[in-house]
């Protein structure tokens, strides 16, 4: 064994055994995990060292991103079980818990059905805005919920009274510090918009929510008017936007970024220009993976077909560059169908993103769960020469079990994480099986709140 033969003399003398402990954690912290745990086979030292509680946080903070591990941290969820342990059971994550928060003694004081709207977690909060509902008709309400570190508590939706900005759908909101970045969208009358503003959330000891909005300062330079585009934060102060629907229904390629001043207000739109990037295309989702790492996936094209790429997008002060990664679709487990627009895909704990819902090319609607793990995709700082990258299917996309109050089939719906990105919340959306390209019969729009938790 191992341990027998490294106890001798001639082994114990090797140049490994006489570097400082300190220097080894630094050099295991750039070991993937399958060589961390090869090598606490090797002896009983270096099996100590490499199962350390100290070591296992700190791949978790490589690997998740420190934020999930403060948060974590500070939630006090799960904090008993050693590090390793909970870095276990996440990579093996194959279930999630779906539970109904809406109250229905609150049904009149809680936002009604809508689809395209917008679903935040901010300052402990949840905020909601805007929407559209039956008609093509808009929605100008903003509605706030605390949340605290009670994940599993039945909300109690608060109506804010914020005034602006105007009624719409299909914008987006992205979360910066303690306020929501807003951009884009469209009204019942058909206008597509490209205005900025934030939004400052703030939660006062009388469990009464407040939202300060202010039209963000971006000068003369803004993409494009558009509706149904996709967005993520990156970095701290940065927000990145992709495609959507511009004005005569025309779908966009082009890519965004907002560089927001320290104090949240003023910004510099630039738009990024790579080759290649994705096509064209509204519906899809932009997935911010910690730092400045993004993922693009579904949407709808040029054609209105529907689509199931998955693009990289990696930011580095100046350099920007789109990667596509590949992925063999036979690969996919029989009777299921990743192509889809209008679903949702929520970074999760352990780098992954949570993928649910949405629609297929003849309007059927999905209820689905996959985890997109991009941990397996080669590093794109070691692709920068090439424009695709050949992920492994085996272990990029995985199903999961669904188990609980599921929700029904859906799309257009919204999601958002807590810090940690083990509960979720969803909202609205719209719920019927089949609906036909150019009918709206049977259309039906959703009023509901629900929490989807990782089973780990």
């Amino acid at each position: 064994m191992a341990e027998t033969s490294t106890s001798s003399g001639s082994n114990s003398d090797s140049p490994l055994f006489r570097i400082a402990p300190d220097h080894l954690f630094t050099v295991l912290l750039l070991l993937p995990v399958d060589s961390i745990l090869s090598f606490a086979m090797t002896c009983r030292r270096f099996r100590s060292l490499a199962s350390s509680d100290t070591l296992w946080e700190s791949i978790c903070r490589r690997d998740w991103g420190p934020s999930s591990v403060d948060s974590l941290k500070s939630s006090k969820q799960d904090q008993q079980l050693p590090w390793m342990r909970l870095y276990k059971q996440v990579s093996r994550l194959d279930c999630v818990s779906c539970y109904k928060l809406s109250d229905p003694e609150d049904e009149l004081v809680s936002p009604g059905p809508r689809a395209s709207h917008s679903l935040s977690f901010v300052s402990d909060c949840l905020v909601l805005f805007g929407g559209g509902f039956e008609g093509g008709r808009h929605l100008d309400d903003t509605w706030a919920a605390y949340i605290g570190n009670d994940f599993r508590r039945i909300v109690k939706w608060q109506k804010v009274s914020s005034g602006i900005p105007s009624g719409r759908f299909g914008h987006s909101c992205v979360v910066i510090d303690d306020s929501v970045v807003l951009f884009g969208g469209i009204n019942d009358h058909g206008n597509r918009q490209n205005d900025t503003w934030v939004g400052q959330v703030s939660f006062h000891k009388n469990f009464v929510i407040t939202i300060s909005w202010r039209l963000l300062d971006v000068g003369p330079t803004a993409p494009q008017a558009r509706g149904a585009h996709a967005a993520c934060c990156i970095d701290v102060r940065r927000m990145v936007i992709h495609g959507g629907i511009g004005l005569f229904g025309l779908r966009l390629g082009d890519t965004w970024i907002l560089e927001l001043s320290e104090n949240l207000c003023s910004g510099t739109w630039q738009e990024i220009v790579t080759h290649p990037s994705p096509p064209p295309c509204s519906g899809h989702t932009l997935s911010c993976l910690g730092g400045n790492q993004t993922v693009l996936f579904g949407g709808r094209g040029l054609g209105y077909e529907v689509l199931s790429d998955v693009w990289h997008l990696y930011v580095s002060g100046g350099y920007a560059k789109w990667v596509q990664i590949l992925y063999e679709s036979q690969d996919i487990p029989h009777g299921f169908s990743l192509p889809r627009v209008g679903h949702s895909a929520t970074p999760i704990v352990g780098g992954q993103i949570l993928i649910y819902g949405g629609e297929d090319s003849y309007r059927h609607r999905k209820d689905d769960f996959w985890v997109l793990n991009v941990g397996t995709i080669p590093s794109i700082k070691v692709q920068a020469a090439t424009s695709h990258i050949r992920g492994i299917s085996g272990t990029m996309w995985k199903r999961l079990k669904a188990k609980g109050y599921e929700p029904n089939h859906r799309s257009f719906h919204r999601t958002c994480a807590d810090p940690w990105g083990r509960y979720l919340y969803m909202f609205g959306g719209m719920t019927d099986g089949l609906l036909q390209p150019m009918e709206s019969s049977g259309l039906l729009f959703d009023g509901k709140l629900f929490l989807v938790e990782l089973e780990l």
